[in-house]
């Protein structure tokens, strides 16, 4: 067995993409690899990819150390030259094959790093299994069309592309087949899929497609999705089908309408208010999680008060919260900055906000039976994706009918 190790950060998407990279690496033959794949989202996954890095050659000194993703796309000559790197590989080639068969040759071949803007189309990577997940991703959709000015993301994916249907349906196929019982679609920006593609189908009907076509399919999760595109067909099958979960996350970033406008985001703040409500009027008990930045640029105590408060006014429970971090050549970064501190101490006080919303949840889940997938020993997720324990071990992959009895430092008992 080849021993090659993949250290992962950023998003849902990243996660699928490596397991891409390990077989393909794997089936090259390669071997005494680490594979880096980087996200560029924050300065401080950028801090903790170069760590990463460093700490790898401390741990495997004769291993060789790839860095890819968005940072190694977007600034590739920072990863390039630091001494423990061995190779960088870009967006645009690490899920071919022939990239990790041209590092096993004896004088390895890697292609540089290319305009991940000339690329126009994503094709379907097939996928058995994920190491250490007993949920499935399936990319269908990458880079983004869309220039919020506080993100670099566009210029480390490129535009945006979709995986035709057909691929979709495939690799959902084999993964069921293969013994998943969840599988999250993702991508970078999921909403925007099928905008290129022969009929411009919408994400609903890639949705319904794999409801109907994959009928052995127990559970069916989206990643982020944007509060502007939740067109009618999505709609109805995040309320109407069981087998589609009752958990949305939404890219909101903010809970003042200004801010959002500097953002150059695409609804204001009565409009995420307005689709919970319906989402929540529809299908009582759904929950919801959301993307939120503190201390944007000229954001004052009276703005962030306004995004404090959506929490509670849109339902919230599950927060990702980002202090914001000036990415370079960004319009953000050229607006007046707040202060290191204070962006710090907002997202504290964000995060509070968030981990009181998701204790409240938790506890009014107290009583109910709910049904798990167990993903390791005796932990797992409720539909909701509310994070549980069990009484006992239970085999990875198993969904188990639960009774929730208590929680437990931020995890429903069960």
């Amino acid at each position: 067995m080849s021993d090659i190790d993949v250290v992962t950060f950023g998003c849902r998407l990243n996660i699928f993409e490596s397991e891409v990279m390990r077989r393909h690496a794997t089936a090259a033959g390669l071997d005494e690899l680490v594979i880096v794949h980087t996200c560029a989202v924050t300065a401080e996954a950028e801090r903790q990819a170069r760590q990463a890095i460093r700490r790898a050659r401390r741990a495997r000194p004769e291993a060789r150390i790839v860095v890819t993703g968005c940072a190694a796309q977007i600034t590739p000559d920072a990863y390039a030259g630091l001494a423990e790197v061995d190779h960088l590989v870009g967006n645009d080639t690490k899920l071919r094959p022939e990239t990790w068969q041209g590092l096993a040759r004896p004088v390895p071949a890697v292609p540089a790093v290319g305009d991940i803007m000339a690329l126009e189309r994503t094709s379907g990577q097939m996928v058995e299994g994920f190491e250490q997940h007993t949920r499935a991703f399936v990319q269908v959709q990458d880079g983004c069309d869309h220039r919020c000015t506080f993100c670099v993301i566009p210029y480390g994916r490129g535009n945006s592309r979709s995986v035709p249907a057909e691929d979709v349906l495939a690799q959902v196929r084999k993964l069921v087949e293969a013994g998943y019982k969840e599988v999250v679609l993702t991508g970078v920006d999921l909403t925007s899929y099928g905008r290129e593609l022969d009929g411009r189908p919408p994400l609903g009907r890639l949705v319904g497609r794999i409801l109907e076509e994959v009928p052995t399919l127990p559970r069916l999760r989206l990643s982020s999705l944007d509060p502007a595109e939740i067109d009618d067909e999505l709609f109805r099958h995040l309320t109407a089908e069981p087998r589609v979960m009752p958990h949305v996350h939404l890219s909101v970033q903010a809970g003042h309408d200004m801010i959002l406008k500097r953002m150059k985001r695409r609804h204001l703040r009565h409009d995420v208010i307005e689709l919970c409500d319906r989402l929540r009027a529809a299908r009582p008990g759904i929950v919801f999680g959301a993307d939120l930045i503190a201390g944007f640029p000229t954001e004052d105590e009276a703005m962030f008060g306004q995004s404090l408060a959506i929490v509670e006014e849109a339902g919230l429970t599950f927060l990702h919260v980002f202090p914001y971090s000036p990415r370079p050549g960004t319009p953000a970064s050229r607006m007046p900055q707040l202060a290191k501190p204070l962006v710090k101490e907002r997202a504290a006080r964000l995060r509070a906000k968030g981990e009181a919303a998701l204790d409240r949840f938790l506890r009014s889940e107290v009583g109910r039976r709910r049904r798990v997938l167990v993903e390791r020993g005796d932990r797992g997720h409720t539909e909701e994706f509310a994070p549980i324990r069990l009484a006992g071990p239970v085999p990875g992959g198993t969904l188990a009918e639960v009774a929730v009895t208590g929680v437990d430092g931020g995890l429903l008992v069960g």
